[in-house]
């Protein structure tokens, strides 16, 4: 799994946690719905910190929260 995969899928699953949609979660952390859409969808897959933090702004939870997850534990490298 590389990284913009594993971003998406926590997001994903932050919002199943807190019982939110990712439109609502958008709107919580300010920004916009098609950029966050992006993300999940897959067609972005280079997601800045700066955008994380927004998210976990908006989820009220830290930066190393969000990466305390077995999906970030296994990443393929991504230099080639």
């Amino acid at each position: 799994m590389n990284i913009g995969e594993a971003v998406k899928l926590r997001i994903i699953d932050l919002c199943k946690k807190n019982s939110i949609t990712v439109n609502k979660l958008a709107t919580e952390c300010g920004i916009t719905q098609s950029t966050l859409n992006n993300i999940v969808s897959g067609r972005n897959n280079s997601t800045t910190i700066s955008t994380i933090k927004k998210i976990c702004d908006g989820l009220g939870i830290s930066i190393q929260e969000f990466f305390a997850s077995e999906l970030f534990d296994n990443l393929e490298q991504e230099i080639r």
